[in-house]
């Protein structure tokens, strides 16, 4: 016999017993390099999660410092993801409660001695996580005994070491004590924050006064002692978010007032040092005061928007924000670059001093936001403040007041716009390096979308400029225009100051509109700059795209064909100045440019091919799927505004994308593009499309079949561009056909494309009434599940109107023969049944009444959806609809009279529930027909409800025309070619809509005709008015008679 090779076999938990041996050498397997003993350790960490003792045994683990770093590490993060798991006690397998004193008994004191900061910090968070579960009902000395060890000494004296890790823990405690939801947590944290935010003030302020006085009484050459910085961030780093989270009102206590006024002066005392020229050779003492400066920026900047009205009243507020306006107007001039090149002196990794003002850079943009936030405060105030009290609107009056009459002064707008357009609005060294060198990168973050803006200086400088502007017209458009004029000739050759005016002017379109005659600007100055073939005019190429799709969006009567041919020349590639930031922001820009609803495509058309092609060549040229997936946007917009128009260009479109779904790849995004384009291109072609069915139905396939990977990702955008493809399809095709068998799989309720399926199911039904209805069966056991599945009242008013579509289609195509052929299918399919059963369940609630009546799940417009498609079946052959009604009564061992007759009163008794006039003459119709029946005790022992019905609709639905002075049916539609448009193309499916419409009986059928003969037909099938008056209308009530009589049916 050959040799055995034994496989190694893992072992259930049970033959694993939990033990300190046996959880190490899982947890060394687990964090080995191995990957298949990484996946058995895993396994059997999961199978001990159940285990007692399981989790206090890993924080075990965790407290032995003998034991590798890797070991420990994988033991805390175990640890913590079984806190989220098994801490609650709702919580299966929960951990028991002297576990939990076990764990919590440690964590503490292992954190605060704990030399490993990678260590620290999970345990920080782990105790952090226990600390929302269980303070403070559970563990209500959890934040004391933090407080506790803050208090064992204050720097410069204490261990740093362990004062630093009782931070740490402090700083994660209420950084999710701050989070939480529950207004539980967030009170318990209020009314711990008095006594933790006066010892953290105490080590905050000692420490920050230690250093600094060592700083400037250092000589040169000598530094004062840097342990005590991160230190004294760390502590900010908390007194940070308890100053937000832990005060509601933070104004109104002394304590807040004290430390905000510390602060302050302590953040002025340290841009001063920032300013000081020695900075370069005591560089780790600056980052450590920036990183200080960056914690008091963000305390700065989130007091303002969580609390505006606490931000304006505490004490040196305006001096603080004055302060960051006299360290931006200071940064600003080396905020730009002094020429529009790049220079060969700056290195390729950054600019000179780059690094060294990296977080002087932050201070700049925190600095802008918090002033943006202050023009906010007072230009728009309802999104700033949430008050509830007299006191919180007397508090927000007040700092409106102080923020309008001592910050935003007329003089301080001026200065502010002029500091922001000459300084702020200038490209930096690295902007144009990276232009050079990352053009698709850069333009795509220069564009701005989303909140990219609060990560930028430049865009958020932008947003503050935009904001002064809009809210101080009268006082800065003169001052702007002023600049402007001066700037803007063809013979100012400061290619950098023009850009920033001309960003200005193009913001500032929606306010400068009636004040400057930017016609006479775009044919005089513009289409000559365009051609200046000089270096870096490809700056002012770039901002001339965004200024025309910026003015053309909102100014109305511009020379657009001067504007095409702009647009032509900027995405001409042979032009060396066009470069590629320069030809993908005119593309992007084009779409606002022809977007305005004004917009007309025929002064469009002569430019269309150039500019189509030039596009579709742009689009094959950039890599990003961003920029890819913008410039087919402005295409999609091309198609949308250009409707019929754009069939001459169709081929030209559809040459390009095949090849860029292939492309694409696994990137969905950029195949949603694609099939958006799609969708627009048919919805626009209407009719014509259908030559390009070989290229959209596989596409359709391949993204809804249910095995494809790409399914879940583009199955919406698929369905899109199906519902479009059938829409606008004059005629069924096989290939068209063979896509209905995709849509039952999207009936699923659980999915959200289940009412694109119902959609697109509608338009089937239009387009090929005959393959719908050999499928009828499968469709109709389909509604039949979703209609037991209580669907949404939306879904199921689609699901029952499509089976009204069902029936009226067999009507429509055999008569009475098909009537009862569907009615077959909708009998077998059990839909009728579950119809009925539904009905009968509301029939029973409406019996009941008083506090414990019972309540009915069908009520109101969804059963008024459900009696409808009965009234169909009645209404197109009555004989059938009571043959069905026999049918479904065999089945439940049921009487017919019984069932017709709880049927009958739930109908009636519903209809004065019915408010669309259409459904009350539908069923009024429906219910007159069962007369044509031979006289039935059923329905004429219900002669007064049905001529209270009868009363009802005609007095709703008849006129008077004083045109031919007779009375009319107002729903007959008496004139059909009158109601067809004749001003444009409509889509086929339009036309189809509108014939299913106008053969409905409710606007074929005269009602009060249709009342007259089947009464008539009634009293004579009775043996005559006498016999019909003495055996039936003898039973109906005088005065209901008399309300019919009035009508003259009879």
């Amino acid at each position: 016999m050959g040799s055995m090779v034994f496989e190694a076999v893992e072992l259930p938990s049970e033959a694993n017993p939990l033990n300190a041996q046996t959880l190490l050498s899982t947890l060394t397997r687990a964090s080995s390099n191995n990957q298949q003993q990484v996946q058995t350790g895993t396994q059997q960490l999961q199978n001990w999660e159940r285990q007692p003792g399981f989790f206090s045994s890993l924080q075990s683990v965790f407290i032995d410092r003998s034991l590798p770093l890797e070991i420990r590490y994988l033991a805390l993060i175990q640890l913590k993801n079984g806190i989220d798991k098994y801490w609650r006690k709702t919580a299966s397998n929960a951990i028991s409660k002297e576990e939990k004193y076990l764990i919590r008994s440690r964590s503490l004191q292992s954190g605060i001695s704990e030399p490993d900061h990678r260590l620290a910090l999970q345990n920080a968070v782990v105790i952090a996580k226990i600390t929302r579960l269980e303070f403070p009902h559970d563990w209500p000395d959890a934040i004391t005994s933090v407080v506790q060890q803050l208090r064992t000494g204050s720097p410069p004296d204490s261990d740093q070491a362990h004062l630093s890790r009782a931070l740490l823990i402090l700083l994660y405690i209420i950084k999710e004590l701050s989070t939480a939801r529950l207004q539980r947590s967030r009170s318990s944290l209020q009314s711990a924050t008095p006594e933790v935010f006066q010892v953290l003030c105490q080590i905050y302020i000692k420490g920050v006064r230690h250093w600094m006085q060592s700083f400037q009484n250092a000589e040169q050459g000598a530094l004062p002692p840097l342990e005590a910085i991160p230190t004294s961030v760390l502590a900010l780093k908390v007194l940070r978010r308890l100053v937000i989270a832990g005060y509601e009102f933070p104004n109104r206590h002394k304590e807040v007032r004290e430390f905000w006024g510390f602060i302050g002066l302590q953040f002025g005392e340290m841009l001063i040092l920032l300013d000081r020229q020695d900075r370069h050779s005591v560089l780790d003492l600056y980052r450590q005061i920036e990183k200080s400066l960056h914690q008091l920026s963000k305390l700065h900047l989130e007091m303002v928007r969580v609390h505006p009205a606490a931000f304006a009243l505490l004490p040196d507020s305006l001096n603080i924000v004055k302060a960051y306006w006299g360290f931006l107007v200071g940064f600003g001039p080396t905020f730009g670059s002094p020429t529009p090149t790049v220079s060969s002196e700056i290195s390729i990794d950054g600019d000179v001093d780059e690094k060294d003002t990296l977080y002087m850079g932050k201070l700049c943009l925190q600095g802008l936001l918090l002033i943006r936030a202050c023009a906010k405060m007072v230009y728009s105030p309802s999104q700033s403040f949430k008050f509830q009290h007299d006191q919180d609107k007397s508090e927000r009056k007040e700092s409106i007041a102080l923020m309008r009459s001592q910050l935003l002064t007329e003089p301080f707008i001026r200065e502010m716009m002029e500091t922001l357009v000459t300084r702020y609005f200038v490209f930096r060294p690295r902007d144009l390096r990276e232009w050079e060198t990352e053009p698709e990168e850069w333009e795509r973050r220069e564009d701005g979308e989303g909140d990219i803006w609060e990560f930028s200086i430049r865009l958020c400088a932008e947003k503050l400029f935009l904001d002064l502007v809009i809210n101080n017209k009268d006082l800065l458009i003169q001052p702007l225009l002023n600049v402007f004029y001066t700037v803007a000739t063809p013979q100012n050759t400061d290619v950098l100051l023009k850009d920033s005016i001309y960003a200005a002017i193009g913001l500032a379109a929606p306010v400068l509109e009636n004040e400057l005659d930017f016609g006479r600007f775009l044919e005089s100055t513009l289409i000559q700059e365009i051609q200046i073939q000089q270096p870096a005019y490809n700056i002012l190429r770039r901002r001339i795209s965004i200024v025309l799709g910026q003015w053309l969006s909102i100014k109305e009567g511009l020379n657009r064909p001067l504007v095409y041919q702009i647009f032509q020349y900027f995405l001409d590639k042979n032009d060396v100045l066009n470069d590629l930031v320069v030809r993908v922001t005119a593309g992007r820009q084009l779409k606002n440019v022809i977007d305005p609803f004004e917009w007309t495509p025929q002064s469009f058309m002569p430019y269309a091919p150039t500019l189509l092609s030039r596009l579709m060549m742009l689009i094959e040229e950039v890599e990003l799927s961003e920029t890819k997936m913008a410039l087919l946007n402005t295409v999609t917009t091309i198609v949308v505004r250009m409707e019929q128009h754009i069939n001459p260009l169709a081929d030209q479109i559809l040459s390009l994308l095949p090849v860029l779904w292939a492309q694409a790849g696994d990137e969905y995004l950029m195949k949603q593009s694609i099939l958006t384009i799609l969708s627009a291109l048919i919805t626009s072609m209407k009719d014509e499309s259908q030559r390009f069915h070989s290229i959209f139905l596989p596409l359709i396939q391949s993204s809804v079949e249910p095995s494809s990977e790409s399914r879940p990702y583009l199955i919406e955008d698929a369905c899109e561009l199906w519902s479009a493809v059938l829409v606008q399809t004059p005629s069924p095709t096989s290939e068209i056909i063979a896509l209905v068998d995709y849509l039952f799989p999207m009936f699923d309720t659980a999915t959200e494309t289940l009412r694109k399926a119902l959609d697109i199911t509608e338009s089937y039904i239009l387009l090929a009434p005959g393959p719908m209805l050999q499928l009828s069966a499968r469709f109709l056991s389909t509604f039949a599940a979703l209609l037991a599945s209580r669907l949404k009242r939306e879904a199921t008013g689609v699901v029952t109107h499509l089976v009204e579509m069902f029936i009226r289609a067999a009507e429509s195509l055999g008569g009475s023969v098909a009537i009862e052929t569907i009615t077959t299918v909708l009998l077998d399919s059990g839909f009728l049944a579950q119809l009925l059963a539904t009905l009968r369940s509301a029939y029973d609630a409406h019996q009941t009444t008083g506090p414990n009546r019972f309540r009915a799940d069908l009520d109101g417009v969804v059963e008024t959806d459900h009696l409808s498609v009965l009234a169909r079946l009645a209404l197109g052959n009555p004989h059938v609809f009571i043959h069905a009604i026999t049918n479904y009564s065999l089945t439940l061992n049921a009487s017919f009279e019984d069932t017709i007759a709880w049927l009958l009163t739930e109908w009636f008794s519903h209809f004065e529930n019915i408010g669309n006039i259409d459904r009350k003459k539908l069923h009024c119709l429906a219910l007159t027909a069962l007369l044509e029946l031979s006289p039935k005790e059923w329905i004429l022992g219900r002669l007064q409800d049905l001529m209270g019905v009868w009363t009802d609709v005609v007095t709703e639905c008849m006129e008077y025309s004083e045109k031919g002075g007779m009375e009319r049916d107002s729903l007959v539609y008496w004139n059909l070619d009158s109601l067809k448009p004749t001003d444009r193309p409509e889509a086929p499916e339009q036309e189809r809509r509108r014939n299913m419409l106008f053969s409905d009986p409710v606007h074929r059928v005269n009602v009060k005709e249709s009342i007259r003969d089947c009464l008539q037909q009634a009293i004579n099938a009775s043996g005559g008015q006498d016999s019909f008056r003495q055996n039936w209308l003898v039973n109906v009530d005088p005065d209901v008679i008399k309300s019919f009589g009035a009508l003259g049916v009879l």
